[in-house]
């Protein structure tokens, strides 16, 4: 990852060593300077995942400040608010038991599409007093860690990616979601399959990040499901290794800004019988480009 960079208008403060960082210093209820914006930006890429506390944002301010990190863009699937379209209520309500929470198992958002979202921006409004924790891992750390021969050989591959829990193809029928969320199943577009390098670059650092996902990657490939599935599960279990992660407790007023490029992040469910409402906006991706064969 880049060296680390010592800012003159914010103060960051390292949440593990692996990722992650608590922001102070600034106010991102008012509108900011380019020289802050250009602080909290740098931070982001540095530390792949950063947080605030002790803010107040309306919604037209949390798009606001959603939009230092790139355009705001809709996401598919999931019902955004009607006066805030490009903005999705994540919610749980107390009477909402033995549920599957959104976002509650190891992902990155969207990484179906043709340009999967850059940035994910979520603000808590109403958390319960214990659990709803965020969990994210660093997947450039997790890439780095395995062996030469097993990273020159998943350079050369992609693999496939779809947004199939939403499809017809195999909609899920076993496990109960929130009714507090929109979420559109059985549609056939979501089935598609769409290639993605399993090692990605960043074209302007040079590091290289794991991009795979246990939600939307399907298979290598040119392989099928169930060759692809050991070494898909060996890439799970690696990524999620204590070691390259970091866990943040949610507060009312709090706010968390991540790179879907490089982490995977879980919501933890375990807080059935109490309200936990946030609202998340996304900001317009790329095409994930590969580090080529050499």
């Amino acid at each position: 990852m880049n060296q680390s960079r010592k800012f003159e208008r914010i103060e960051a403060r390292p949440i593990t060593g692996a990722l992650g960082a608590e922001i102070s210093g600034v106010n991102i209820s008012y509108p900011m300077s380019c020289a802050i914006a250009d602080e909290i930006r740098a931070a982001l890429e540095q530390y792949l995942v950063i947080v605030f506390r002790d803010q107040s944002l309306s919604l037209d301010q949390l798009k606001g400040f959603s939009t230092h990190f790139g355009g705001l863009c809709r996401v598919p699937y999931v019902g955004a608010l009607q006066q805030h379209p490009e903005i999705i209520a994540v919610l749980k309500e107390p009477d909402e038991h033995n549920i599957s929470t959104f976002g509650g198992t190891w992902h990155t958002d969207f990484s179906f599409l043709e340009q999967p979202p850059v940035a994910s921006i979520l603000y808590a409004e109403q958390v319960p007093d214990v659990g709803g924790d965020t969990l994210w891992v660093n997947m450039i750390a997790a890439y780095g860690a395995l062996t030469p021969g097993m990273r020159h050989m998943l350079a050369t591959l992609n693999a496939m990616h779809s947004g199939h829990v939403y499809g017809a193809a195999r909609p899920p029928t076993d496990i109960a979601t929130s009714r507090s969320i929109e979420i559109s199943r059985n549609n056939p577009q979501a089935d598609v399959e769409r290639s993605h390098p399993v090692v990605r670059l960043n074209p302007i650092t040079g590091d290289k990040a794991l991009y795979v996902n246990p939600v939307y990657t399907t298979r290598f490939e040119n392989m099928s499901e169930e060759e692809s599935r050991g070494l898909l599960e060996f890439l799970y279990t690696h990524c999620t290794r204590p070691e390259f992660s970091c866990r943040f407790r949610w507060v009312p007023g709090s706010i968390a800004v991540w790179d879907n490029r490089y982490t995977m992040h879980l919501a933890i469910n375990d807080y059935d019988g109490h309200r936990r409402s946030m609202f998340r906006t996304s900001t317009a991706g790329e095409v994930p480009v590969g580090p080529g064969v050499g």
